[in-house]
């Protein structure tokens, strides 16, 4: 049994839920989550040690509060949301293109 497998199937394992993604700004850090996926002996890439994923802004309001602030309106319309609070970022991933 390797490190990753004893990690995760101890009682003790907490993914890490408040790591910010290095590119975000704070207030929407909070979005990011990461894990460590399984690395098997026999995966023939290089592994991939911790990987990320977004929670979206609405999975933590249950239900819409009265005089939530909102953006501008053309700010609205560039962002996609009339609210702050359902605000989030999307950011283009990159990938290299030689591997």
């Amino acid at each position: 049994m390797n490190v990753n497998e004893s990690a995760l199937l101890s009682p003790s394992f907490q993914p890490n839920q408040n790591a910010p993604h290095p590119s975000v700004a704070p207030a929407a850090a909070s979005q990011y989550r990461e894990y460590m996926p399984f690395i098997g002996p026999f995966d023939p890439c290089p592994p991939i040690r911790v990987k990320t994923y977004v929670v979206p802004p609405n999975q933590f309001i249950p239900f819409q509060p009265m005089n939530l602030p909102q953006f501008p309106l053309h700010e609205a319309l560039r962002r996609g949301t009339l609210w702050p609070a359902l605000y989030s970022p999307y950011e283009a991933q990159t990938y290299d293109k030689g591997r």
